[in-house]
């Protein structure tokens, strides 16, 4: 029998060591699990490689100095087009980058989980991410072709953090909205993996309302599971809620100056989860008064 896996995210994160290489899923300001991003910070944890389709998850981090490498294919808030805070770490050089195409980002994910040193792909060839990255290299393929290729090393994680919809107690994770952005290849190509949800439902619940090819994670690849209602905030999390864009356009506006910012972390990131969320829910209410 499939055992209960439930646990809180600073439970989760107590399970993280400094110096470890984390991916992060999701897509730019999409479906982040930024509940577990919160308590991250909430750490001690430092020195990160942070592997993500990257969005204020990176930026978060940057802002806390927690990164020491990025392996990334952009980082994003999708409305806004780059993190403020990712773009400052990066010209005052506080993080390595190592910049990688989508496609070579999504395969070397895919070379992880099926635990290949590398996979064989065009991606790449002929632009200036071979530029960017001098440590790449290309095969030639063995057949009669003798096509050169990129090979795209194994992004090998840790851990990973994903955030879906719906999850049973065991693992068994589900999204709802129209993307599943890879969060499957994330927990695969991790030594340990842990879905956020927005509600933890029976196994049966899954099959329900939704056919099961949104089943997007299987337990197998599932060491934790942590009910955070609205855990992907600011980020959206369809359909349950879209991107907060009032939320994160005051964000970017605090990024922009240290002691708006040094504001924006008292009043926002210094209590636990359930003190963000009922922050959140008072700048709503003032916002609106206004």
């Amino acid at each position: 029998m499939s055992r209960d896996k439930t646990m809180t995210a600073d439970e989760v994160v107590g399970r993280l060591r400094s110096g470890m290489t984390i991916g992060v899923g999701g897509w730019g300001s999409r479906r982040k699990p930024m509940a577990l991003v919160r308590a991250l910070l909430r750490s001690d944890v430092t020195d990160l490689t942070v592997v993500s389709y990257g969005g204020p998850d990176v930026g978060l981090l940057a802002a806390a100095g927690r990164i020491r490498k990025l392996v990334a294919a952009f980082v994003t808030l999708d409305s806004i087009p780059l993190e403020p805070h990712f773009r400052a770490a990066r010209q005052r050089g506080e993080l390595e980058l190592v910049e990688l195409d989508e496609a070579m980002f999504m395969w070397g994910l895919t070379a992880a989980a099926h635990r290949l040193p590398f996979m064989p792909i065009r991606a790449g060839l002929g632009s200036d991410v071979m530029r960017v990255n001098p440590r790449l290299r290309t095969v030639t393929s063995p057949y009669e072709d003798g096509e050169e290729l990129v090979a795209v090393p194994a992004l090998r994680l840790d851990a990973a953090l994903v955030h879906l919809n719906r999850a049973d107690v065991h693992g068994n994770a589900q999204y709802l909205g129209p993307d599943p952005y890879f969060d499957d290849l994330f927990c695969g190509a991790a030594d340990t993996a842990y879905v956020s949800c927005e509600r933890i439902v029976d196994s049966a619940e899954l099959l329900k309302a939704a056919g099961p090819q949104t089943l997007l994670v299987k337990r197998a690849f599932v060491n934790g599971v942590v009910e955070t209602p609205n855990g992907a905030h600011f980020t959206s999390c369809s359909p349950a809620h879209e991107r907060d864009e009032a939320f994160q356009r005051a964000y970017v506006r605090a990024a922009g100056d240290p002691e708006s910012w040094a504001a924006f972390t008292e009043r926002f990131l210094s209590g636990d989860e359930q003190a963000y969320q009922d922050a959140v829910t008072a700048f709503h209410e003032k916002e609106t008064a206004a």
